[in-house]
């Protein structure tokens, strides 16, 4: 019997023994891996990737990794094999082959959250193709530069107004929850026909905490962030749901007379059988996140970054001040034309999005074996951009670390158009790419025009991935002096 258990106990060591070299040596038939570590059994690299950094820089997990293994390496993340890249060029090429050499993939705690079991399957979503293209047509006219000038900017700048006023009759503000009230407001009631102030049934903590979920590791443990945004998901969907149904038994004059986005889901939702409530539910959930989260964390980080550089915002005064003057009333609305005439102001934005680095990577799967560079990515894998590290690369951007807006000015379009990807690239590029700069730059058309702030309490950058700011940035505003 002993002899018997000691063979049994053998054979299960060397089972084990020839698991794990197998999980930290993948072969690959077609060619030679990427140089990189699997990491821990069945855990991977992944809790470095999710462990806390206090830093604007790139996250250590990858920053370390790059240096020792090159722009292109091999790992592990939540049990899958992954290949991250930080050259511009072959990520930028990645960006463009999607239904060609790569497919979108989603993180399993994404899937599970949103729930989407019919239109994502094993994490690649199948809102591919023409369903795509046109979902993206639709979002893009409503949130594109012809109904920006027709009929949001007027709105955009009257619901700036209205905030930073309100800003103004409390003793501080916590910029990031500010921002986002402010920014889910205007979406609801603008593509949605919804008045968050009359219903409160939506809650900008809900869509906050959901979004950090969504970035987590997937484990249902009681009391973590995705068990906390498991638990918000039905509640949420179920809202998002009744919207969809109240708008499909309202007349025809009542959805005529709405013009918006969810107008436009129900007439799809007739005509295509794919487009179910679930689905497109998840659609305008996706709205939902991508206008605010993106747009408010980056607007704090801009508030920080201008606290920190006085002469920055001297120039910003100037530019903005200058646009007051040459108007022969200054309390008429803002035109599209001076929106455009806004070359310093846009130069900001674009480097606040540059060091912001909002979304940690972007996945993509490989569809067949890619070869680059003496590597190959098998089919199955998955591809992560990482933005950060594009961003951050000293040989495109001088000093990368430090906040100057005006690199932009001497920056060439087509440097720019492989090294800058804060919207993605290719047929995913965000369709809201100029909903979200002419917000910003709105907002600190109307912020440095009429009022100043000083800082009440350091925000404390973290990422892990996903950027926040730790207790909380906070600021005091007033209205500037007549």
């Amino acid at each position: 019997m002993w002899s018997i258990g000691i063979y049994v106990m053998g054979l299960v060591i060397i089972g084990m023994i020839h698991w794990t070299r197998k999980w930290s040596n993948p072969t690959c038939t077609a060619g030679r891996l990427p140089p990189g570590s699997m990491g821990l059994l069945l855990l991977g690299e992944t809790i470095p990737f999710f462990f806390p950094s206090k830093s604007i820089d790139i996250h250590p997990s990858l920053k370390t990794r790059i240096q020792k293994y090159g722009p292109l390496f091999k790992t592990n993340l939540v049990g899958r094999p992954v290949v991250v890249s930080s050259d511009p060029d072959f990520s930028h090429l990645i960006l463009q082959q999607e239904g060609k050499l790569v497919e979108l993939w989603y993180m399993d705690s994404f899937v599970k959250l949103v729930g989407l079991s019919g239109s994502v399957k094993d994490g690649s979503c199948i809102i591919a193709g023409k369903i795509h293209k046109h979902l993206k047509k639709l979002i893009f006219e409503q949130l594109g530069p012809q109904n920006l000038k027709e009929k949001l900017l007027s709105g955009l700048e009257e619901t700036v107004n209205q905030a930073l006023s309100n800003w103004t009759t409390v003793p501080f503000v916590e910029v990031k929850h500010a921002c986002t009230v402010m920014i889910i407001n205007f979406t609801l009631r603008e593509l949605f026909s919804y008045d968050p102030e009359k219903h409160r049934e939506i809650m900008e903590e809900e869509f906050t905490d959901f979004f950090e979920g969504l970035m987590s590791l997937p484990l249902n443990i009681s009391g973590n962030t995705y068990h906390r945004c498991l638990q918000k998901q039905k509640s949420t969907f179920m809202i998002l749901r009744k919207m969809i149904e109240e708008r499909q038994e309202s007349t025809g004059e009542i959805r005529r007379s709405s013009g918006d986005l969810l107008d436009d889901i129900v007439e799809e939702m007739k005509n295509n059988s794919l487009f179910t409530k679930d689905v497109m539910s998840y659609i305008m959930f996706g709205i939902l996140i991508a206008t605010f989260e993106t747009i408010s964390t980056t607007l704090t980080l801009t508030m920080i970054l201008l606290t920190q550089h006085p002469l920055v915002v001297q120039h910003l005064e100037k530019e903005n001040e200058e646009i007051l003057g040459n108007r022969e009333d200054t309390k008429t609305r803002m035109k599209w034309k001076e929106l455009k005439s806004m070359t310093f102001t846009m130069q900001v934005i674009n480097e606040s999005l540059r060091m912001g680095n909002f979304v940690p990577g972007y996945l993509r799967r490989a569809i067949k074996d890619i070869h680059v560079n003496g590597y190959t990515i098998p089919e199955g894998w998955t591809i992560m951009v990482v933005p950060s590290a594009i961003h951050f690369n000293p040989e495109t951007y001088k000093d990368p670390l430090t906040f100057n807006p005006w690199r932009w000015k001497d920056l060439a379009g087509n440097v720019a158009a492989k090294n800058f990807i804060p919207f993605g690239g290719g047929v995913r590029s965000c369709p809201g790419v100029d909903f979200s700069k002419v917000l910003m730059s709105v907002f600190l058309h109307v912020l440095v025009t009429k009022y100043r702030w000083s800082e009440i309490k350091q925000g404390e950058i973290v990422r892990a991935p996903i950027m926040g700011f730790g207790r909380g940035y906070c600021i005091k505003v007033s209205e500037k002096l007549k």
